[in-house]
């Protein structure tokens, strides 16, 4: 059966953002951070190594809180939640992470299966033939068809990131945070990751961050781009509005990745 076009995004935000400072040890890393992820939308967080991408994550999960601001998922403040209540919001969001985080002593199809194995702790009714039927759609979505039985350590870093996204699925996300998905990785398979959430993103409509210092990346996937300098938002866009900002750090990132681009001798 044809996927279903995906659902145009809403102009009801998912997660927002209000004027949001975070500090450690006194250095800022968050400055009046504000800007919103439209329902079914994908916002890249666009930046630098060490200007406050990753922690913006996990202020959506709640891992971390603001100094000040507000931070909203699904209509609820986040920053104002306790841990019990932060458990709904991370079954409605979930995360792929750099490492992939596999647990290495579960097969490939164990890993994929986890969330789903999850709901029967819970105490809500899964059957078993259903979960691996699953775990075999979810495999042949991210195009890893015929790795269910091999080790997390059987596999590449981008295998491993491929499965970690077909967990994410497998928890039925209304939204999902890609942290840094084609750093460390070579550049074919940065290119079929980024193909990867790209066919993702049509098939499902989800709403999506992902954090990137990967313009490229960016421009492929982003609805929006949020741009952070120095914890600051110098930039919060359509993505192809993005080349006419007059911020000059904005244009010195996209100069920079331009000439990383050039084939070599040029």
């Amino acid at each position: 059966m044809p996927d279903e076009p995906r659902p145009r995004p809403s102009e009801s935000p998912y997660i927002e953002f209000r004027h949001v400072y975070k500090a450690f040890d006194e250095q800022p890393v968050l400055v009046d951070v504000s800007f919103e992820v439209r329902r079914g939308e994908m916002v890249a967080v666009l930046g630098r190594s060490g200007v406050g991408k990753s922690v913006t994550l996990k202020h959506i999960l709640g891992f971390l809180k603001p100094d000040s601001g507000l931070v909203f998922v699904a209509g609820r403040e986040v920053s104002a939640l306790d841990e019990e209540e932060l458990v709904d919001i991370r079954r409605r969001v979930t995360m792929v992470f750099q490492s992939g985080a596999l647990f290495d002593s579960l097969t490939v199809g164990e890993n994929v299966a986890y969330p789903m194995r999850e709901r029967a702790e819970r105490g809500l009714a899964v059957d078993e033939g259903a979960i691996q039927k699953r775990v075999d759609e979810l495999l042949g979505r991210v195009d890893l068809e015929g790795v269910r039985d091999l080790a997390p350590s059987d596999l590449s870093t981008g295998m491993k990131r491929a499965v970690a996204i077909a967990r994410a699925l497998a928890a039925d996300p209304e939204c999902i945070l890609y942290d840094e998905p084609t750093t460390m990785v070579d550049p074919l398979m940065a290119l079929t990751i980024s193909d990867l959430i790209l066919k993702l993103k049509r098939q499902t409509g989800l709403t999506s961050v992902v954090v990137t210092h990967d313009m490229r990346l960016a421009r492929k996937l982003a609805d929006r781009v949020v741009f952070l300098v120095e914890g600051k938002v110098v930039y919060f866009g359509p993505t192809g509005e993005m080349d006419q900002s007059a911020e000059p750090l904005v244009q010195d990132f996209i100069q920079l990745d331009e000439v990383s681009f050039l084939p070599s001798g040029q």
